[in-house]
């Protein structure tokens, strides 16, 4: 398997885009940028649309990277660049079970995976957004994937197995070391 230099990972809040990130950034030595952390300024102030995707455009210009969110306004961009797009697909209770416990984890703290200043935080419109996602995007998104085949290699991850076998893979083709991807999406 060849995931390319440039790893596109797309699905629902509390999929495990940003883990999955990190782990491949870890595994294959490809630099990671969350796109949540281009987005959000101090005090969960969001970045104007412009200057969003001007920042995007800079990181997915780079030669090599995983870069994960779904933000569809740069989406088209991002794909013109990836060479592999992985798309986690996970029910809403999942996402919801995940976000909630992260939540309670990290209170009051800033995630790595977000921007400065943006402490850990939960409300009725994400826990809303999580809720409606696969009613309102999972369908756009499957088939826009579908659109970008076969010019994109395209990995569909339905369920922690299936991503705890990718990252085992990824693992002993990418690396030698020892650590173990039992833990993650457990």
């Amino acid at each position: 398997m060849d995931l390319g230099e440039r790893i596109m990972i797309m699905g629902s809040p509390g999929s495990g885009k940003s883990t999955m990130a990190t782990r491949l950034g870890q595994l294959t030595g490809l630099p990671v940028v969350h796109l949540d952390s281009l987005f959000w300024n101090p005090g969960w102030v969001q970045t104007p649309s412009a200057l969003m995707a001007e920042k995007v455009h800079a990181a997915a210009d780079q030669p090599a990277w995983v870069i994960d969110g779904n933000y569809s306004s740069t989406r088209d961009y991002r794909l013109e660049r990836a060479d592999t797009v992985i798309y986690l697909d996970f029910n809403h209770y999942t996402c919801l079970f995940r976000a909630f416990k992260r939540f309670f984890k990290n209170y009051g703290r800033t995630r790595s995976d977000l921007g400065e200043g943006c402490p850990e935080q939960m409300d009725w419109v994400f826990i809303k957004w999580i809720w409606r996602f696969p009613k309102r995007s999972r369908g756009d998104i499957l088939g826009w994937l579908a659109a970008a085949q076969p010019s994109k290699q395209i990995i569909h991850l339905k369920g922690n197995k299936a991503v705890r076998d990718f990252l085992s893979q990824v693992q002993s083709q990418y690396s030698n070391t020892p650590e173990s991807t039992k833990n993650l999406y457990s």
